[in-house]
């Protein structure tokens, strides 16, 4: 194993600082071991996590995996400590980290769709996450980033992934029209992804004149309450939803043109409906696609994001230290600012 100590941290002292989840709905800042790699693992030095729907949905137990468990999926650090078979990573690099944890055996990983995993993982689900001084990963997780990316920004890479991979699952046809439902940080990507896709134009939907100001901010002008505002008769050939919600689903189906496509971007609670009606699909060729977290999209996302694809001091309204997670959280759930970013280390 090769060591490397920053000054902040006593590695003599085996303590790192990081947050746990108790239980639903109790948080704690507690004392755990220093991580040590094995030979293929790799240990980072978090120097900023994100905060996204899947942490507050472990917080208030909506998705239950195994308790306690330290948070935090979207990350970002520098390299302290590698195993002795680790040889293409070395200690100081800049990295961000794929969180996906796929066996490998499965009958989906043997079809290459790990993120349909029959045994499905994931660092800050399952495994302990990046809500800490300290994370320990498989050094195939690990992804060198460029030099002169901001690693305080850098944890953007993994939501960007994800919305990668949602245009995987598209069409790409320069000159389509886009409408995006819900203007947060996921809309917002997949928003950046349609401009640099080629796109005729790029409209989107929220309730909240505020992340309607930030799409504006952005360069889009295409924002409204409301999609039938919009000056597209015809409908539109690509409908994302990033919100969930079933009322924004149900309305979103309904403006996809014919010979056009849905995604079902953003996560709705397990058990949700919307009607359908089935002859509409058929008679209109409609397209109804999913998108599931990462799939082989995450070495693309740190392509685009060192090409400055997303405007991260845009992106990120908030930036809390660990000890202040909680109240990260609870700025997450209120639905104000942006993106709200943790610095484990300061």
């Amino acid at each position: 194993m090769q060591l490397l100590v920053y000054p902040q941290h006593q590695w003599f002292d085996y303590r790192m600082k990081a947050v746990s989840i108790l239980s639903a709905g109790k948080i704690e800042l507690v004392d755990l071991p220093d991580p040590t790699p094995s030979n293929s693992e790799v240990v980072v030095e978090v120097a900023a996590v994100g905060i996204c729907g899947t942490d507050l949905h472990i917080f208030e137990g909506e998705f239950a995996p195994k308790l306690p468990i330290v948070p935090g999926h979207e990350m970002s650090g520098t390299v302290v400590a590698i195993g002795k078979d680790v040889t293409e990573i070395k200690v100081g690099d800049a990295v961000a980290v794929d969180p996906s944890l796929h066996c490998g055996e499965c009958f989906y990983c043997r079809r290459a769709r790990g993120n349909l995993c029959e045994n499905w993982n994931a660092l800050g689900v399952t495994f302990p996450g990046a809500a800490a001084q300290f994370l320990l990963a498989p050094k195939k997780n690990i992804h060198k980033l460029p030099k002169g990316i901001d690693l305080k920004s850098a944890a953007l890479i993994e939501p960007l992934s994800c919305a990668v991979r949602g245009f995987d699952q598209l069409p790409r046809n320069p000159g389509s029209h886009y409408l995006i439902y819900g203007s947060g940080t996921m809309g917002l990507m997949m928003a950046e992804m349609a401009r640099v896709n080629g796109s005729a134009s790029v409209s989107i939907v929220d309730l909240n004149p505020d992340k309607l100001a930030t799409a504006k901010i952005l360069g889009f002008t295409n924002l409204s309450k409301s999609a039938d505002e919009f000056d597209q008769p015809r409908g539109f050939d690509v409908v994302i939803d990033c919100t969930g919600v079933t009322a924004a689903i149900k309305d979103g189906l309904k403006h996809v043109m014919p010979g056009g496509t849905f995604l079902q971007f953003g996560v709705a609670n397990e058990g949700a409906k919307v009607e359908i009606e089935p002859f509409w699909i058929y008679n209109k060729e409609i397209t109804i696609v999913g998108s599931m977290a990462v799939l082989h999209s995450f070495d693309r996302a740190v392509e685009l994001f060192a090409g400055g694809v997303l405007n991260a001091d845009v992106m990120i309204s908030d930036r809390y230290s660990l000890d202040k997670y909680a109240d990260a959280l609870a700025a997450f759930k209120s639905g104000k600012g942006r993106k709200t970013i943790v610095l484990p280390n300061g």
